[in-house]
């Protein structure tokens, strides 16, 4: 008997995690954002700012706003996604709605904190729950198969639009500071999805490998893969080389400055470089988020 795709208790956790990413978008719209004419990157931001510019009601905005990222998003990633956005993003409206959220502060510099932490918040759950509360990437995916532009740099542009309205529109103070919002509803975003566990891969070269590889399967636990290089090559003895193994290995963040003392305690002089890793899956790694 085949196991079904996702369990009971995987869609309750989904609709949990959605509900309270809902939420918290919620309180940081107004219990922050709105009362104080603040915006946010993306949909969410172009929906406050014809909020504020024609004075329509915020939660009936963000619906009308993200309709045609839904129909796009049936078309460039599934039908089911799409649902489920649109789903959330009526679930939004209504919250805007009905949950009576206390005006926190008038503090320019605690709103465009705050709410940037508490709309990134509700955005990454909602994402870690399989659908979206804001439909940019959707937008800059499509704008990708026609454009030489990178997701990034399509968001970034689209970003730009925006501020540069609210600075025309609101004041370039209410700009900035919605700048910074965006900014960090962005950073607690990556966080939320990525969590303590993000990735990271590590490229060690030493001399002393063997001992290194041994330590880093017995120790750590980590899986490892080889490669042969050559090191060597200074300026006063290009000539001379030596074969090596590289060593590579993919750990999370809460594990680097661990591994980085182990490697130091057997050879000081190892050369160990890190980078970030967006996406990983397969092999020896622990499962960390469900893929949708």
């Amino acid at each position: 008997m085949t196991k079904p795709e996702h369990s009971l208790s995987e869609i309750i956790k989904d609709i949990v995690t959605v509900i309270i990413g809902i939420l918290f978008c919620g309180f940081a719209l107004k219990g922050f954002l709105v009362p104080n004419k603040f915006f946010d990157g993306g949909v969410t931001g172009i929906s406050l700012l014809i909020h504020e510019i024609y004075h329509k009601n915020i939660a009936f905005v963000i619906i009308a706003a993200n309709i045609p990222f839904v129909i796009l998003g049936a078309f460039q990633v599934n039908k089911s996604f799409a649902l489920k956005t649109f789903v959330c993003v009526i679930a939004l409206g209504i919250c805007l709605l009905y949950v009576p959220y206390p005006v926190i502060t008038s503090d320019k510099l605690l709103v465009s904190i705050f709410g940037g932490v508490f709309m990134g918040l509700g955005v990454g759950l909602s994402i870690r729950g399989g659908c979206a509360l804001d439909g940019i990437e959707i937008l800059a995916l499509y704008t990708l198969k026609r454009s030489s532009f990178t997701i990034s740099e399509i968001i970034l542009g689209i970003n730009i639009i925006i501020f540069l309205i609210a600075a025309f529109e609101l004041g370039l103070p209410t700009a900035l500071y919605s700048i910074l919002t965006y900014y960090t509803a962005s950073r607690t975003i990556s966080f939320v999805i990525d969590g303590l566990e993000e990735y990271t891969a590590v490229n060690i070269i030493s001399g002393k490998s063997d001992i290194i590889k041994e330590r880093l399967v017995m120790e750590l636990g980590r899986g490892i893969t080889v490669y042969k290089g050559e090191r060597g090559f200074l300026k006063e003895s290009f000539d001379v080389s030596h074969p090596v193994d590289i060593i590579f290995t993919v750990i999370t963040r809460l594990e680097v400055r661990r591994l980085k003392n182990l490697v130091h305690s057997i050879d000081p002089k190892a050369f160990v470089f890190t980078n970030s890793i967006k996406e990983a899956a397969g092999g020896v790694l622990k499962k960390r988020v469900r893929e949708h």
